[in-house]
C-alpha cells in the first residue's frame, strides 16, 4: 500500500495521536489506558539507536500491568517523583505513516514535550515510533516507543508519561 498518498488515514492518526497527547498533559490517565491493546507495549530505550527492546536496557518497558501501576504511582500521591506534579505541554509533528497492512499501521512522528516542576523548566526532544491496530471506533496503540534524543545522556528526574 502507498503510504505516502493516505492522506485520510494520516489526518486519522494524527488526530488519534494529538488526542492522546492531550490526554497525557491533562492528566487523563484512565481514558489514556483505553487507548491501548491489552497487549501493547510502552517503550523507552536507553539507547534512542537501539531496535531490539526486548533484550536491552530499557527506561520503561511496560505492559498492561505496568502501565496500570505507572498510572497509579502518578495519580497516588506516593512518588516522591511525582509531587508536586509536574506540568507538561507536548507537542507532536511529522507524522508519517511508514508501513500499513490494512489493520495494523507503523507512525513515525516527532515530540517536543516542555515540563514545569519545583521552579525549574524541562525540555525533552524524541522521536516517537507507534504501531497502531485499526479498531472499530479508531486506533488502539499496540506499541510506543519513546526514542530521546538525549537518552544516553543524564536525564532529570521524569515523573511523568512520555
Amino acid at each position: 500500500m502507498n503510504t505516502a498518498l493516505q492522506t485520510d488515514v494520516l489526518n486519522d492518526v494524527t488526530a488519534f495521536l494529538w488526542a492522546e497527547a492531550d490526554m497525557l498533559d491533562n492528566e487523563l490517565y484512565e481514558e489514556w489506558l483505553q487507548l491501548w491493546q491489552e497487549d501493547g507495549l510502552y517503550i523507552v530505550p536507553i539507547d534512542p539507536r537501539e531496535t531490539d527492546h526486548e533484550n536491552t536496557l530499557n527506561y520503561a518497558y511496560d505492559n498492561a500491568k505496568m502501565r496500570q501501576m505507572r498510572v497509579r504511582r502518578l495519580t497516588g500521591g506516593e512518588s516522591i517523583s511525582t509531587s508536586p506534579e509536574p506540568r507538561t505541554v507536548r507537542m507532536a509533528s511529522r507524522f508519517r505513516i511508514v508501513e500499513d497492512d490494512g489493520t495494523t499501521l507503523t507512525v513515525r512522528c516527532a515530540q517536543f514535550l516542555t515540563d514545569f516542576r519545583k521552579e525549574n523548566q524541562h525540555q525533552y526532544t524524541a522521536n516517537l515510533v507507534y504501531t497502531l491496530r485499526r479498531h472499530e471506533t479508531g486506533f488502539r496503540i499496540v506499541r510506543k516507543v519513546v526514542k530521546l534524543i538525549n537518552a544516553d545522556d543524564v536525564l532529570q528526574t521524569i515523573g511523568y508519561i512520555l
